[in-house]
């Protein structure tokens, strides 16, 4: 019988990303990390919300019970305690803190065609802000969603044998990282602009790979063309942030930077060709109008479209599962 209960869990959706929230901004699972178990008399809360919330983090599938107390399911431990490599509790900080609110006027969004986290009239970007903390936040979201993504990726795309790799507005150099440690023979260059390689720098140090992962401060969309040199260029969760035009502008430089023979890597949450899903795409598509001026998630058939008219053959795509990207794009110049 037909029934309103998938309704009632699109509108209580809510409850869970925010019980999520407040379990990280409380530091719960890395207070319980290395099995370590505590009881709602240990968590310093009065009794009713302490109870609340470890029911429902428990419902969620991120603690278990052992005993009379809570320790982390597996994916919390291995996702949730901080200071481990893969942490996501950035990117959970970075929704919460960010487009949660903004999320609230969706409608305005839908009527006015214009993102609701910065002012187009005032700020160049979404990325110009004032606010440091802010920053620091979302290159923390982004570095936790991207890292596992690219390790996903690297069993997914073939890049034995390539040499060196220019990661397109590479952020805090999170595919890099992951890529050198898989690849040996791999060298990379982080190409964003100079306050961000700053940030990517520290990463790279702190990952032990200065030798192998360099940066090149630029504007990827202002610049005339991209840094040469390269036999794979990778542009990953970037080609949503703008318009078509924009995006094969974009595609056209990397061909260009490319030696012949180059892989060009598009990695996106793709959707379906009929534009009916899968979930995760469309609703990126939605934070794309919360948060860009002409961002929306493509189909992996327009990527494979703007990719042959820039001049690319062989043009395919991979799938895979990870938080950041279900595929890649992939094309090589002749």
């Amino acid at each position: 019988m037909l029934t309103p209960t998938p309704l009632m869990e699109l509108v209580t959706g809510f409850w869970s990303f925010k019980t999520f929230a407040a379990a990280v901004e409380l530091d719960l699972f890395t207070r319980l990390a290395g099995g370590r178990t505590l009881t709602k008399d240990q968590l310093g809360l009065p009794e009713r919300p302490a109870d609340l919330l470890l029911a429902a983090c428990a419902s969620l599938g991120l603690l278990e019970r052992d005993g009379e107390g809570y320790r982390n399911s597996p994916l919390a431990e291995e996702f949730l305690v901080r200071g481990k490599p893969y942490y996501f509790g950035g990117q959970v900080t970075y929704c919460d803190q960010r487009t949660y609110l903004p999320w609230h006027r969706i409608g305005e969004a839908l009527r006015t065609d214009r993102p609701l986290t910065w002012d187009p009239q005032t700020q160049e970007s979404m990325f110009d802000t004032a606010d440091p903390a802010m920053l620091s936040t979302f290159w923390d979201a982004m570095y936790s969603t991207s890292i596992f993504t690219a390790r996903a990726l690297s069993d997914a795309v073939p890049l034995a044998g390539r040499r060196r790799l220019l990661d397109v507005g590479g952020g805090s150099g999170a595919y890099p990282i992951e890529l050198c440690r898989t690849h040996p023979r791999l060298r990379a260059t982080v190409l964003d602009l100079p306050h961000v390689c700053e940030i990517a720098a520290a990463k790279v140090a702190a990952a032990g790979l200065t030798d192998r992962v360099a940066t090149a401060p630029g504007d990827f969309l202002a610049d005339a063309e991209l840094p040469g040199g390269h036999d794979v260029v990778l542009l990953s969760m970037i080609l949503h942030d703008w318009d078509e035009a924009a995006n094969r502008a974009l595609l056209a430089k990397a061909h260009a930077a490319l030696e012949p023979g180059g892989l060009v890597i598009v990695s996106e949450l793709l959707l379906d060709a009929d534009r009916t899903g899968p979930a995760p795409a469309a609703l990126m598509g939605m934070n794309m109008l919360v948060e860009t001026v002409g961002g929306r998630n493509y189909s992996d058939a327009e990527y494979e479209r703007w990719l042959t008219d820039a001049g690319f053959t062989e043009v395919r795509t991979v799938r895979f599962d990870a938080p950041g990207a279900n595929g890649a794009v992939l094309g090589i110049k002749p």
